[in-house]
Parts: C-alpha cells; sequence; structure tokens
C-alpha cells in the first residue's frame, strides 16, 4: 500500500535521490585533490584544541564574567593567560 507524501515535508529544494542520481554520483576519491580538501573539512587544527575541565570559582567571580555576556569562559581563559605572563603558578 502506498502512501501519499505530506506536501508539507516536501522540501523541493532538496528532493530525494533517484536512482539515476545514485548512478551518477562519484565517489569522494575519484575527485580531484584540491576538491577533495575542500568537501571534507576544515582542515588541521590551526590552535592546540582547548582541554576541558572543571573547576571550582567564586560566585562572585562567575556572576561578574557571566554578566558581561556570552564568551565568559573564554573571558575567564583570557584572564588566567594573562596572570600567567606575570605570575607563577607555583
Amino acid at each position: 500500500m502506498s502512501k501519499k507524501p505530506n506536501p508539507e515535508l516536501i522540501d523541493s529544494d532538496n528532493p530525494e535521490w533517484t536512482a539515476e542520481m545514485f548512478a551518477q554520483a562519484k565517489r569522494i576519491s575519484d575527485l580531484p585533490t584540491s576538491l577533495q580538501t575542500k568537501l571534507r573539512g576544515r582542515g588541521p587544527q590551526k590552535a592546540p584544541p582547548k582541554v576541558s575541565t572543571t573547576i571550582r570559582l567564586s560566585p562572585d567571580v562567575v556572576q561578574a564574567f557571566r554578566a558581561a555576556g556570552d564568551g565568559w569562559q573564554t573571558r575567564i581563559d583570557l584572564a588566567l593567560k594573562d596572570w600567567l605572563r606575570n605570575h607563577s603558578p607555583v
């Protein structure tokens, strides 16, 4: 029994692939290397990834950084880096 598709769920900009479309498809390894590089993603990491950790901070510190809006964790990271330039952690 064939059910009619819900017209609200049909995306005309992104139609379902037909058998003909699959037959014409190419593997990424068959494409030029320059195009493969662009399609595979963002490339190598430019900066070392950050390390996920859990620390306990004073409520007033967290409140002050959060009050400045989005990016508060990055600003804490920058503040700690700045502190490290002038101090030794030991």
